[in-house]
């Protein structure tokens, strides 16, 4: 072969090969990646909700930027779906437009022209899972830091005086972090046993005397759930949270039952149980012993550190009641914790749609944020949110 004739060859080979590769199937990192599937915006006079939906797990980072206004929110481990609409007009003070791109071969980048930037209390970024969207990035735009108090109505009138319940609104707790020591100590395992009864004839009856409440302190044994940036675990604050909870509640002559009592799993077949019996031994302790209401104690997390809040869930098929019963409690929470509102939301978690009583899930706070973390390992913290959840019980029964 002359040498005309190879180089002729070598470049026929390399135009080929460069056509083809525009040709070539999807790599395995682009068949990887989530993909956005749509962007929802809902405007109302108190704020503006973005919601990016994913039919995978995804990542996001945050940032502002000015002259114009904007929050930034690149979205990794994505790509865009060609039929998603790239640029959408918002009718609203707190937000004007939102825009979307593939920033680069992994990185859906959303930018959102508003004014709110210049606050962190006027917007938040956070994640949700479950429910028919999988995953969800959702973006709030607003007066966002008035949720709280402007939601909050006073529940001194719940109790008599001398309750053990404090309705005051309490400041966000900054004890130092406990050490290990018994907190998750407990005479005996399980949930107690409560011979069954009727169930009382209105759940909205006055005052918690007399009711029956079953308390679910999320996972448990060899589910930890949440694990925080120092290693705290969800099920130890969420059993601290509900055993505080108890002795509060049964000064106001409730009777409580837990689900768990210390650190294991409630289902009889303990760590060999699947997902769904553990969760429905949980509920059949409420539906057996014909509860006033069913609460699940839990504590929220996130990939990154930056969320943030306390968020009250409903079964979304349910009961009004588990409706007002999740907005109640939140609102105790925050009025004692002072956490970010991110709303009372329907849901379908097992624990909420197998039970036969008002039922709600509570996220209390995040422990995957740094100081949310530190907040609910402390004394002050767990002692805060279940005088929150116990006012919001009683404003529920007012």
């Amino acid at each position: 072969m002359n040498v005309s004739f190879r180089w002729l060859f070598f470049f026929v080979f390399a135009v080929g090969a460069f056509f083809l590769s525009f040709l070539a199937p999807p790599t395995a990192q682009a068949a990887s990646l989530a993909q956005i599937k749509n962007v929802r915006v809902h405007a109302d006079k108190e704020k503006v909700r973005i919601v990016v939906d994913a039919d995978g797990e995804v990542d996001y980072k945050s940032m502002t930027l000015a002259s114009p206004g904007r929050v930034v929110v690149d979205i990794s481990g994505a790509r865009l779906s060609p039929s998603v609409a790239k640029s959408q007009k918002i009718e609203s003070r707190f937000a004007t437009k939102v825009r979307l791109g593939q920033f680069d071969s992994t990185t859906v980048r959303i930018v959102v022209e508003t004014e709110m930037y210049k606050s962190s209390s006027n917007y938040d970024v956070f994640s949700l899972e479950g429910g028919p969207v999988p995953y969800r990035v959702v973006m709030d735009f607003g007066n966002l830091s008035d949720s709280a108090g402007s939601s909050a109505s006073s529940a001194g009138g719940a109790s008599s005086g001398g309750s053990n319940i404090d309705f005051e609104r309490g400041r966000n707790p900054s004890g130092e972090v406990e050490t290990a020591g018994g907190s998750d100590d407990a005479s005996s395992a399980g949930a107690a046993s409560v011979p069954a009864r009727p169930r009382s004839q209105s759940s909205a009856a006055p005052g918690i005397d007399g009711k029956r409440i079953v308390l679910d302190p999320g996972h448990g044994g060899s589910d930890t759930g949440a694990i925080g940036p120092t290693g705290v675990t969800e099920k130890s604050i969420a059993l601290r949270i509900a055993k505080r909870l108890k002795t509060l509640l049964e000064a106001e002559g409730a009777e409580v039952i837990l689900t768990r009592t210390e650190d294991t799993e409630v289902s009889p077949k303990k760590a060999k149980a699947t997902d769904v019996e553990e969760l429905q031994a949980r509920c059949d302790i409420a539906n057996q012993n014909s509860a006033d209401i069913f609460l699940s104690i839990h504590l929220d997390a996130f990939s990154g550190p930056e969320a943030h809040g306390t968020t009250g869930y409903y079964y979304e098929m349910g009961s009004a009641d588990s409706t007002r019963l999740a907005d109640c409690v939140k609102r105790g929470v925050l009025r004692r914790l002072g956490t970010l509102d991110r709303g009372t939301k329907p849901c379908a978690f097992y624990v909420c749609r197998h039970t036969d009583m008002p039922a709600m899930l509570l996220e209390t706070a995040f422990v995957s944020n740094p100081r949310e973390e530190q907040m609910m390992n402390s004394e002050e913290g767990v002692e805060n949110a279940a005088q929150g959840i116990a006012a919001g019980i009683a404003e529920y029964f007012q």
